[in-house]
């Protein structure tokens, strides 16, 4: 369905906080130190069969179940202590089980982010943090936009600012929270005529903004070796209109998503070095888009460069 965000279906880079090794994300607490370097290879597997049209949730016999596969490489650096980039550049497919239609697949969207930590405060037996997250996101590859639910992407630009609050227990316990706001661009489509609760005449489509909210209870064991975490997240566009009935959505419309998730990951030394992980994600309410089950599976390697 209506492709959400790269940070939405499972954006995972690597890095560093206060424990070597430890994974990074747009949407967490976790920095790494000045000179590491982390790559990361990911690949992502989501699927569904049902689809909400507006809110009425309905199968789709002509395309059957819809499938999104992503791979991903990542890459994150610490430029100072408190100061990292990320960059990512996906490789989207997707495809139906069913029907006459294909999928499309190709490079996506390049993104890059600049994480910084603002706030560390010892409070009582654990750490109180606060960081920000700015990103940047653009086309790259030249897929259709206007061709959903089988499009790779929005084929629009984009710019986010996010804000992190976290409290971490000197016991491995870790609770988050995050905020973020998504400028989206308009996006030119192969058509010039297309209704958005009236009729326009152009070529380009407005993609509506956003609001992305994400929360996580956490737990570090083994030596900061073993991360695991339960994770909420939700998007809301502010503007938007709904997918009409037995018709196609298109990048104007109005997307609502809640997702439920789990997160492990394991160093295989707890200094740098290779490390694996896994994901899980499914969807629990939405608006204008599918039913989805997400599974995430990936390697890391961190190394020191200065």
């Amino acid at each position: 369905m209506k492709k959400l965000l790269p940070i939405i279906m499972g954006l995972v880079i690597l890095g560093i906080s206060h424990f070597k090794s430890n994974a990074q994300t747009p949407w967490d607490e976790v920095m790494m130190e000045k000179g590491e370097i982390c790559a990361a290879l990911i690949y992502e597997h989501s699927s569904w069969d049902q689809y909400w049209e507006g809110t009425y949730l309905r199968e789709n016999a002509n395309i059957g179940t819809f499938t999104r596969q992503m791979g991903m490489p990542m890459i994150a650096m610490g430029l100072t202590q408190n100061v990292n980039i990320i960059a990512s550049l996906p490789y989207v497919s997707t495809n139906p089980s069913s029907g006459t239609q294909v999928g499309q697949r190709g490079i996506q969207d390049l993104s890059i982010s600049v994480k910084v930590n603002w706030l560390q405060k010892q409070m009582g037996k654990g750490n109180l943090l606060f960081l920000t997250n700015t990103h940047f996101g653009r086309p790259m590859g030249n897929y259709l936009s206007d061709y959903m639910p089988f499009s790779i992407g929005f084929g629009a630009p984009e710019i986010g600012l996010r804000g992190i609050g976290a409290f971490k227990l000197d016991n491995g316990l870790v609770f988050r929270a995050g905020l973020a706001y998504l400028w989206r661009g308009q996006t030119e489509i192969e058509r010039n005529y297309y209704y958005e609760n009236g009729s326009v005449y152009s070529q380009y489509m407005n993609v509506p903004n956003a609001l992305n909210f994400h929360a996580a209870i956490g737990y570090w064991a083994l030596e900061n070796r073993l991360r695991l975490e339960a994770t909420y997240m939700s998007l809301n566009c502010l503007t938007g209109d709904d997918i009409r009935s037995y018709n196609r959505p298109q990048p104007t419309n109005k997307t609502e998503v809640s997702q439920v998730g789990a997160w492990a990951q394991y160093y295989i030394k707890a200094d740098r070095g290779l490390g694996a992980l896994v994901y899980f994600n499914q969807t629990i309410s939405g608006r204008n888009m599918g039913n989805a089950t997400t599974l995430g599976l990936g390697l890391t390697y961190q190394f020191k460069v200065y």
